[in-house]
């Protein structure tokens, strides 16, 4: 089968390809690190077409093959971003703390976890379960902080909340 990143024929869009493609013949690196960068590259595209499932399919194979942890952690931040999409907060924690586990720096992991843990509030009260909301709410006020404190001068709406919330601190 044809990479995705082959098959696009408009060539405005495929320029950030190209220049991609000749990185990876100039930039030293081996055979199994550019088919891992063309998986994952393939992934992000169908993943922004809304093609989840093509989208998972190349995520899990730069998985196997990425060996460099740092860029290992953006396949399961990925892969939890399509488990949000799909309505599948569970899953897209587990990806998440993945991503985590990887590197314990990318605020938008923690901001997402946030925004799960923060709809799992809401719809606790809607359930009339305060107690349960409450704790949503605590667990994403953690992630918020942590999320804030890698780059202080993003995530102005989660500052404003923990504010409005009391709970930044």
């Amino acid at each position: 089968m044809t990479p995705r990143s082959q098959r696009n024929d408009n060539s405005i869009d495929r320029t950030p390809t190209i220049l991609a493609d000749i990185l990876l013949q100039i930039i030293p690196t081996t055979d199994r690190e550019k088919r891992a960068f063309t998986y994952y590259r393939d992934g992000m595209s169908a993943q922004s077409e809304g093609e989840y499932a093509e989208a998972s399919q190349n995520y899990y194979k730069a998985m196997r093959l990425e060996i460099d942890p740092h860029d290992r952690s953006y396949i399961p931040h990925n892969i939890g971003l399509i488990h949000t999409s799909n309505g599948e907060h569970a899953k897209a924690l587990e990806y998440y703390f993945q991503a985590l586990e990887r590197n314990p720096f990318p605020p938008q992991a923690l901001n997402n976890m946030a925004v799960i843990r923060h709809y799992r509030g809401e719809q606790a009260i809607q359930q009339g379960d305060p107690e349960a909301s409450e704790s949503w709410f605590d667990q994403a006020a953690e992630c918020r902080k942590q999320a804030i404190a890698l780059p202080p001068s993003n995530y102005i709406e989660a500052q404003n909340w923990l504010r409005i919330t009391k709970r930044s601190r």
